[in-house]
């Protein structure tokens, strides 16, 4: 395992980062503390979860094993999607901010969470409200980086811009959706990432196990029960794509699932994809992609894969 730095930070992250979304659902606590402890052995001190995940299950797993580890472990978390059915418990609001890095910090059993993403742009809150908030909880040692998920690329810009003008800690990282079949964040996304120097951690590299072949094979995953995902991955196109880039592994004797993530982190502007798994064995298969090779012309031969997204001006190069 290799390590990068995160953006202009000056710390350096595991180049695989470990998700944890499956903790206290798929995966339960003795299956999610193996997976740890295999990803913690592997070398992986990244790791990624959310306030929501199933409940908050997901931090309070983490925090019951992480212990002595802690100062060893660069953690993310994430505020903003609704907690619950109250009118407040949801958005970017000072208030909610704050509230839901108060429980995080409680859940995970630490005193402070690395890396904070606002994990969904809130149309109701101005962005100086919200940068704010994350500047008050980085000078009270509660949050150390700020950072937003599934932002466009105008609204990431919009908050470095409110964090240059009014001098807060500005947006170190980014999290957007990326994969084979998930390209849109080639055209705008990425390149603002590079130009801004700002560390990119996309979650899905494998499609929700659409490009590990876990379908093909009759195994069951998101796709299948999870209504929002059904949703996401409902193009008729993208079962092809899986197909063919399936075949394209099989023939270069790669896993599919690992090539698929080593095809993404390839990427120039990319920092550490996000892994996630159910049970040690998808783990072990996911940690090979970084022994992958993936020269140019063989990126190139798999992105033919896929349809390329047009670019942002939407004409020919």
């Amino acid at each position: 395992m290799e390590y990068v730095l995160l953006g202009k930070t000056g710390v350096r992250v595991s180049e695989l980062c470990l998700g944890t979304m499956t903790f206290g659902n798929e995966a339960g606590e003795e299956a999610s503390v193996a997976i740890m402890e295999r990803a913690f052995e592997a070398g992986v001190n990244f790791f990624d979860t959310a306030n929501v995940y199933n409940e908050g299950r997901s931090e309070e797993i983490i925090g019951r094993w992480m212990g002595a580890r802690r100062e060893d472990i660069v953690l993310a978390t994430k505020a903003t999607t609704p907690t619950g059915s109250g009118p407040n418990e949801r958005g970017s609001s000072r208030r909610h901010v704050t509230l839901s890095v108060e429980k995080s910090l409680r859940r995970l059993q630490t005193d402070w969470i690395d890396i904070l993403y606002l994990h969904l742009w809130d149309e109701h809150c101005v962005l100086e409200e919200s940068m704010a908030a994350l500047n008050t909880l980085v000078e009270q040692g509660k949050i150390l980086y700020p950072a937003v998920s599934n932002y466009a690329a105008w609204q990431t810009v919009d908050a470095l811009r409110v964090c240059e003008r009014r001098n807060l800690a500005s947006i170190t990282t980014i999290q957007p959706m990326y994969n084979l079949v998930k390209r849109q964040a080639e055209v705008e996304i990425l390149p603002m990432a590079q130009a801004h120097r700002l560390a990119v951690c996309p979650y899905s590299p494998m499609g929700a196990g659409l490009l590990s072949g876990k379908y093909l094979r009759g195994e069951t995953g998101r796709l299948d029960v999870n209504e929002r995902y059904k949703k996401r991955y409902g193009d008729p196109d993208y079962p092809e794509v899986s197909k063919r880039f399936i075949e394209h592994a099989r023939a270069r004797g790669e896993s599919p699932a690992a090539l698929a993530l080593a095809w993404v982190l390839n990427h120039p502007a990319v920092t550490s994809p996000i892994i996630g798994a159910r049970n040690v064995e998808q783990l072990d298969d996911a940690l090979t992609a970084v022994q992958i090779d993936l020269p140019p012309e063989e990126r190139e031969a798999i992105s033919a894969l896929s349809p390329e997204p047009p670019l942002a001006t939407d004409r020919e190069k």
